[in-house]
């Protein structure tokens, strides 16, 4: 049996409980046009946070972020990675509770089955996510949480096309521009975009049909920008 200098056992010192919270970004079409989102659920009290769960004795972090998103949002075959330990002593009213907060982005496309009642998309309109019911704020300090996961998602979309494949495997340049432009909150100016990217892009061949003006050419990411 282990004791330290005093003989204490690590089971004499008070623990806090371990969590993790998952901040599943996607983008989504609206009136307004293209927008960040992220995906929320019901808690039990009726207000709405992240997918979460506390970390079994046993168990990977990875795997309860699988385990949190499966059953809390019925989403599987994400690929979530951490993002940050919030550990605020007063983060959860329910005692000392240290979360290690996992972000991903997905396909808007892979959640569409998952959205009920008490699942949902919040769009991020002027820096806040606005949440089903009128509610103000994430339960605990998910805001906080949803805060750095776009701040890291606008780092992953600095400098290279679409690494998340948000969207598909051909876009054009505008389609790119404006998903970019999405993530980043704020117009990118379209020659600036345009010689940033097209040296990490190939075109396609094919072109856009059935528009105004001359058709738009298709572009693929380079195959080594996934190595």
């Amino acid at each position: 049996m282990w004791l330290d200098s005093r003989g204490l056992q690590l089971s004499d010192y008070p623990r806090p409980s371990v969590t993790v919270d998952v901040a599943l970004l996607t983008v989504i079409e609206t009136g307004t046009g293209t927008l960040p989102a992220v995906l929320v659920a019901r808690r039990p009290g009726g207000d709405w946070a992240l997918p979460g769960t506390f970390l079994r004795i046993d168990e990977r972090l990875h795997s309860a972020a699988l385990r949190a998103l499966r059953d809390k949002v019925g989403v599987t075959g994400e690929h979530p990675r951490q993002l940050r330990v919030f550990d605020d002593p007063g983060r959860d009213p329910r005692g000392r509770v240290v979360t290690v907060a996992h972000v991903d982005l997905v396909h808007p496309a892979r959640l569409a089955g998952r959205l009920t009642d008490s699942v949902r998309l919040a769009p991020l309109v002027a820096e806040r996510f606005v949440l089903p019911d009128g509610q103000e704020r994430l339960a605990f300090d998910h805001d906080l949480i949803t805060a750095e996961a776009m701040r890291w998602a606008r780092g992953t979309y600095t400098g290279r096309p679409d690494p998340a494949r948000l969207l598909g495997g051909t876009f054009t340049l505008n389609d790119l521009r404006r998903l970019h432009a999405a993530i980043h909150g704020g117009p990118l100016q379209k020659d600036t975009f345009r010689r940033r990217m097209e040296p990490l892009l190939v075109p396609t061949g094919e072109r856009s049909s059935g528009s105004v003006g001359r058709p738009a050419q298709f572009y693929r990411r380079r195959n080594d920008l996934d190595n």
